[in-house]
């Protein structure tokens, strides 16, 4: 019976904005699965989308849509970037999958009946992009922790999971299992910021949002992020349904791989989920690093950051193919740290690694096998000492790979294999087999050279399978070997396979090589373009003051002038659209005693159900004014960015309404 060996990516939010950094943990699992499957053993690799929240609903609302029709689009982008890069997951789970939304209905229920779920009231920080609730003494300079947005004080009535109790016991699970969170410094991390201080109970419901799973006994309540979307791991596999086999089969999961941003979620509240719920814990959770550029994290909460470097996955498949990609994501990005990318880093290594090294070594060996031997891959003839070590790094590459790749660490494994490429490279200077040529005495040592630099590259390709998926089958293929047909490393981990007689074909271009600066040139100019008009797509009606412009000065006041201005907190009791506006929201606001109605522009920001109880600042002595036929008593203070993204003005503190602003 075979091996079972079950990873799994996060699942994600389709944003579809999607970036190079999206790519990076699905390249990875999927080299893993790859890797395992040529092991032997049965694999099943798990990926999908995380569909429902505040976020969705708001974009869906704003676009006029419903959520489902939002999200579809966004499902198939994504299923598209992953089909570019060969990614080959054996289940795509969304959470609006009917098998899901029973699964997590039934989950939760369980929860509850154990008494591991209980109804209260919440009050707490929410940030809508990272979907998380923050308590006071974790938000930074008042904003969201993780993304640095705004966040807003939330209270309604909610589930709560008892996550405090589970505290002490995983505590216990990193004291029996070290092995469990990787790298060590993401379990120091888990047990010195969340479990010494001590865990707080977990709201895991909401009414507030619709958009979301119901909960069977209660409606008015949907699931909420923690079991909804964590839960994706054991659903995807049948549990609860009336067919658990894949569950019995592949449960527990072997590999939870996810970024060092919500190893909290991964490594904290989904153990003690399932120790709640009576199941096995996964064996490993790997927490990697960020993909960085100009020292800031590729991230979906910074989208609008990313400018200086071309990130589409898409794009950037088209330029050089996928291979480049994933080779670059897999080989360049220390495991487990962060990494930097540029363009020109991995220009640099499509050149270095692919190019110069892998794609010169398989056109100079196929080149003279059929210069020097008409396209037959002559017999191996005389051997010397040079010849022996070449022969033992490829015999020795199946246990240097599986150390490294035992280790999760997939850049050391392809600096395995590389190894192996360069030293072939070098075993052609110290041969000389074109000067070998010109002495027919020599035809059997320059046989044997040859035989050596084909079996070779042979075996380097049958390795590099995993992690890149065409150039292999490209290689295998000048000696005519079918690469689909090679599913396991069996081949490869001995010596002296290739049958002389085989006919050579002279190797296409596996990896031509790039015109680093003038391709960095056009790469600038293709970003600045799309930049501009991505820009100019969002530009108000009124003619935009240019990026490179400073805004006219305003004339000067005095403090006299400006004490005129009355400045006051006020509360939002009620919002509504304005008909024939895509723009201006209606608002009802308490000041104090006092009752006004407000017409602000920040429709394109804020939903009138997300305006509704939020303490704003507001100028409350400005003359009325009539907006689409309503009488605007007051002006909403807002903060706008040169993107013209919009934020409120609010009270850092919980201020009563009606406090004066000085």
């Amino acid at each position: 019976m075979k091996e079972k060996y079950y990873i799994t990516t996060p699942i994600y939010y389709p944003s579809g904005n999607w970036h190079i950094g999206h790519c990076y943990t699905t390249v990875i699992c999927d080299t893993f699965a790859r890797y395992n499957k040529m092991l032997g053993k049965d694999v099943f690799f798990l990926t999908g989308t995380d569909e429902h929240g505040q976020k969705v609903e708001k974009k869906a609302a704003e676009a006029g849509v419903t959520p489902i029709q939002f999200i579809d689009p966004l499902v198939a982008g994504l299923k598209e970037i992953w089909s570019l890069l060969d990614i080959g997951y054996d289940k795509f789970i969304r959470t609006t999958d009917e098998q899901h939304v029973k699964a997590i209905q039934t989950i939760f229920k369980q929860l509850y009946d154990k008494g591991e779920i209980y109804k209260a009231e919440y009050s707490g920080w929410y940030c809508t992009p990272c979907e998380s609730f923050w308590t006071e003494s974790q938000l930074k300079d008042g904003k969201c922790p993780d993304c640095g947005r705004e966040v807003t004080l939330e209270k309604e009535e909610s589930y709560f999971f008892r996550l405090s109790k589970y505290a002490d016991k995983i505590l216990k699970l990193y004291e029996d299992n070290p092995e469990f969170l990787q790298p060590k410094s993401r379990m120091n991390e888990m047990i010195n910021n969340f479990l010494k201080p001590g865990l707080q109970d977990l709201c895991v419901s909401r009414t507030s949002i619709k958009w979301g799973i119901p909960v069977t006994f209660d409606p008015k309540h949907t699931v909420y992020v923690w079991v909804d979307a964590l839960s994706n791991y054991i659903s995807a596999l049948g549990y609860g349904s009336e067919d658990d086999s894949l569950f019995r089969r592949y449960w527990p999961a072997d590999l939870h791989m996810v970024g060092k941003e919500i190893v909290r979620f991964h490594a904290i509240i989904w153990p003690a989920i399932l120790m709640a719920l009576g199941l096995p814990l996964p064996k490993q959770v790997y927490g990697h690093g960020w993909l960085l550029i100009g020292g800031d994290k590729l991230s979906k909460s910074k989208e609008g950051n990313v400018k200086a470097e071309l990130t589409d996955p898409k794009q950037l498949v088209e330029r050089y193919g996928s291979d480049a990609l994933r080779y670059f994501l897999l080989r360049e990005i220390p495991f487990g740290s962060d990494g930097v990318y540029t363009n020109e880093s991995l220009l640099n290594r499509i050149n270095s690694d692919l190019a110069n090294d892998l794609g010169n070594l398989v056109s100079r060996t196929t080149a003279m096998i059929n210069q020097y031997f008409g396209g037959i891959l002559p017999a191996a003839g005389d051997k010397e000492a040079v010849d022996g070590e070449l022969v033992a790094m490829a015999e020795n590459l199946h246990d240097n790979v599986k150390k490294a790749m035992d280790a999760l660490d997939c850049p050391l494994a392809l600096t395995e294999i590389f190894k192996v490429v360069q030293r072939a490279n070098k075993y052609i200077d110290e041969t000389t087999p074109w000067i070998l040529a010109k002495d027919e005495s020599k035809k059997g040592r320059l046989a044997t050279v040859l035989y050596n630099l084909a079996e070779t590259i042979r075996i380097v390709a049958v390795y590099l399978k995993p992690y890149i998926t065409k150039a292999p089958d490209k290689i295998l293929d000048c000696f005519g070997i079918d690469g689909k047909s090679v599913t396991d490393f069996e081949s490869a981990n001995k010596f002296g396979v290739l049958q002389a007689g085989t006919a050579v074909k002279k190797a296409p271009p596996i990896f031509p090589r790039i015109d680093v600066k003038k391709e960095l040139a056009e790469v600038e100019a293709m970003v600045k373009k799309a930049h501009q008009e991505k820009k100019e797509a969002k530009a108000p009606e009124a003619a935009p003051v240019k990026a490179h412009e400073p805004a006219p000065a305003k004339e000067q006041i005095d403090f006299d002038t400006f004490s005129k201005v009355e400045l006051k907190v006020a509360l939002v009791t009620a919002c509504e659209k304005v008909e024939k506006s895509k723009k201006l929201l209606k608002l009802t606001v308490k000041i104090g005693e006092e009752t006004r109605t407000v017409v602000s522009g920040i429709a394109m920001a804020y939903t009138p159900e997300e305006m509704v109880g939020k303490k704003i600042v507001m100028v409350t002595n400005l003359k009325p004014a009539k907006l689409c036929g309503i009488v605007s008593e007051g002006m909403i203070v807002c903060a706008e960015n040169d993107k013209g993204e919009i934020s409120l003005i609010r009270p850092e503190k919980d201020m009563e309404d009606g406090s004066n602003i000085f």
